[in-house]
């Protein structure tokens, strides 16, 4: 629940990649801002700024959301996560992770978080998705450097590990 504070800011608490965040908020401040800009999250990039190249995305109780379209105090309560947050706490890579890094997906990098926290959504909402899910999801960031096809091979690659490990 909401609670305002001094100064006309917000009261808001959610948990970040697993820790617990709390603190006054300005109400109008997008998330985008708020990660970057308070917590010191870089990870999210911020490019268009109007939703539409996919680069601030995160995931929110598990949907994958622009960041930049989000405001902050939408957060209250909530689960978010961030492209920090994929790594293992020892700071091992995950499997997707590693797949970009193999296929050669990451280029500049720019898309890279965005890429990686919607295909995650992807992933835990369709356990083994199809290719045209799989473009359909990356359809929806845009990136000038790969070409999309080792980002469709990585997933691709991931997809065919996890149908590996359930026929075993």
């Amino acid at each position: 629940m909401l609670r305002l504070t001094s100064n006309q800011c917000v009261a808001i608490t959610f948990m970040l990649n697993g820790r617990e965040i709390s603190g006054p908020i300005e109400p109008r401040m997008l998330l985008s801002d708020f990660l970057r800009d308070e917590l010191g999250k870089t990870g999210t990039h911020v490019g268009c700024e109007h939703g539409v190249c996919g680069a601030c995305t995160v995931r929110i109780d598990g949907l994958a959301v622009r960041a930049c379209l989000t405001l902050a105090v939408q957060a209250d309560g909530r689960r978010v996560e961030t492209v920090e947050g994929l790594a293992g706490a020892d700071g091992v890579l995950g499997a997707l992770q590693e797949a970009f890094h193999r296929h050669h997906a990451l280029q500049c990098g720019y898309c890279s978080a965005g890429l990686l926290m919607s295909l995650t959504a992807l992933f835990e909402q369709v356990a083994s998705p199809s290719e045209a899910e799989i473009r359909d999801v990356i359809g929806g960031h845009l990136c000038r450097c790969t070409g999309y096809a080792g980002i469709l091979a990585a997933a691709l690659d991931v997809t065919k590990v996890y149908k590996e490990k359930t026929t075993i």
